[in-house]
Formats: C-alpha cells, structure tokens, sequence
C-alpha cells in the first residue's frame, strides 16, 4: 500500500471506530458487497463499511435535493462506493496532464451549419465501454487514445477494429509515456506514427502490468499520420466532433459528484476547468427536450465499466464555461 492510501488507511479505522454502522443497512451492504465481487479482511471490513454508508447518504442527498429541482442529474451507489474521494482520486484519476505539443491545428469549417445533435456510436464509429481495473492506472488514459484512433480507422475503412492499449503500455515510453503521466494522448498518437501501427486488441490484449514490448506488424490493425489539436474552446470542439468523429479530451473528473454520477446532465460548479486529471472520449453531443439551445450536452465514453454513468457515458453539460476543461486539450489522430 502505498503512503497516502496507508494515511487514508489509517484515518478511515478511525472514523469507523468513531461511528455506529447502521445496522439497518446490514442486508444492503452484503447485497452490494456480492453483486461487486468485494471481499475484506477483517479489520478492513469495518472502516469500508464506514465510507460505504458516508457515501450513501451524500447519495441520497442529492437524489432528494435533485427531486426538488436542484440539480440536473442523479447520483448512484457503484463499484466506487466503499472508496473515499481522495482515495478514488488517486486510484482511477492520475492523468498528470502536461500541456500537448504544438502542432497542426484543427481548422474550423467555414461552410455550413453543424447538426444540433451527433452521436457517433449510431455510425459504428465507437467499439463497447472497457473496464479500468484499479491497478495499474494506465489504460483509461490508453483507452481514449484508442478510441480516437479506433473511429478514424473506422472512417476510413468502415470496419470497427478494437485496437490495443496494452500494445501503447509497452512500447510508448521512448515518446514519453510513463502510464498517464502527462500529454498521454499526442505522445500515443506519435508513437503509433514512428512505429507504423498498432496492433489489435484481440492479437495483444490487456495483462495490467507493464511488460516487454512485443508489437507484431502482422497484426497491426491502425496507424495514423499525426495529431489535430482542437482550438480551446466548446465551438471548435462541437465542429470537430460534428465533422471528424470522437475526439480524445482531458477534464477534471476529481468531484464525488461526477464518482458516483448515475444519469441526466451533469453540472457541479465545483469543477474545475483548468486542472485536468482523467481522459476521456466525446462520442457526441445533443440536448434534451424540443430546444437544441437549452439542456445541451457532450455525450462522453469512459472507461470504468457500464456499471458506471449510463452504461458507461455520461451527459456533460455543454457551452457552460468549458465545464471541467473538457475543450481544453482535445485532439484526434489524422489518418490519411
């Protein structure tokens, strides 16, 4: 365990020494312990519990404040809840974003209205929701460059291929990738073009470790030319994702509130716009109701599994101060 989980270790057999379960919610918890494979040693299944049924009630909370038209989008117990928000942070947040290269800048169409509404996994651009074990960090960061890359192949050649992050684990380093410890996403796509493709998932799957590179150009499925960096605002980022496909962003994903997000469209003034700590992928955007000017929304693919969000997306709140910085490093892979 490393030091700060030992602290937070600590510090929860404190608190759960310090509180009376509440027995009622005996039945739930084992319930929840069951349906996530969770199992605890003796003098862990205490303090867990304690943080289990903090997090309930905070659930519980908004769900009433959001029934009285407080908020916008619901919250839900998951695979999270016995993890204290510091802790989560630490587990499944550790994108250290480091500003992208400069490089060639996506160019805004002159003609023509973008649709007020996109959702490219319609199109068959996007392959299924993947599952970011807890251990390592890396591959919901891989994910998402795979993702982006995963579409345009798809673009061109109108086959979906699930490409492999594990295939990225092993061999990025030389352009810079350590995990997800900064500019992950353009130092992936420049990998993949010094290397001359990647290779599919099914022919290099997923070991959570790192290991020795073992990329083989026979099954490489993908490659790509370069990296497009998106202008730093939602309305390049909306033409983007109109004209191009799913695009590869960064944002602030540290809140309780976006952990234990369940449906509807999210929006915590609490996030942050300029610390960016998660990647993920915007597969579209929409609104909801008959006004494509009010309660518009990114449809964004994460990586945690459809236990989490809706089946594993989220509705992002759009055009709202560039919520959570989410239009403040996208870029795609170019394809040629």
């Amino acid at each position: 365990m490393n030091p700060f989980l030992f602290l937070v270790f600590l510090c929860m057999r404190t608190v759960s020494a310090a509180l009376a379960l509440d027995h009622s919610l005996h039945a739930q918890w084992h319930e929840w312990k069951a349906k996530h494979g969770k199992t605890y040693s003796k003098n862990e299944e205490g303090w867990r519990r304690a943080v289990w049924e903090k997090n309930l009630r905070m659930i519980e909370q908004h769900n009433g404040e959001y029934s009285q038209g407080k908020h916008g989008f619901t919250m839900a117990m998951n695979a999270f809840g016995d993890m204290t928000n510091e802790e989560f942070g630490q587990v499944r947040n550790s994108f250290q974003y480091q500003k992208l290269r400069e490089g060639q800048l996506f160019q805004e169409p002159l003609f023509g209205d973008v649709p007020d509404s996109v959702d490219w996994r319609e199109e068959g651009y996007v392959t299924p929701v993947k599952d970011q074990p807890r251990t390592p960090r890396p591959r919901w960061c891989l994910a998402v460059a795979t993702g982006a890359l995963e579409g345009q192949m798809f673009r061109k050649t109108g086959v979906l291929v699930s490409l492999s992050e594990q295939n990225l684990l092993d061999c990025s380093r030389v352009q810079g990738n350590q995990g997800c410890h900064g500019g992950l996403m353009d130092s992936a796509f420049q990998y993949i073009k010094d290397n001359g493709g990647l290779d599919s998932e099914e022919s290099y799957p997923y070991e959570a470790q790192v290991g020795s590179c073992r990329y083989n150009p026979e099954n490489s499925a993908a490659n790509d030319t370069g990296v497009m960096y998106i202008p730093k605002h939602e309305a390049a980022l909306k033409k983007a994702v109109a004209t191009v496909g799913p695009i590869s962003v960064s944002i602030d994903a540290s809140l309780q509130s976006f952990q234990f997000y369940e449906k509807g469209i999210y929006y915590d003034a609490e996030c942050k716009s300029h610390e960016p700590n998660h990647a993920v992928l915007v597969v579209g955007y929409g609104f909801e109701g008959t006004d494509p000017e009010s309660n518009k929304y990114w449809l964004v693919k994460n990586s945690w599994s459809t236990g989490w969000g809706i089946d594993g997306y989220m509705k992002m709140a759009r055009d709202q101060n560039n919520l959570c910085g989410i239009a403040s490093a996208a870029c795609y892979p170019t394809v040629s």
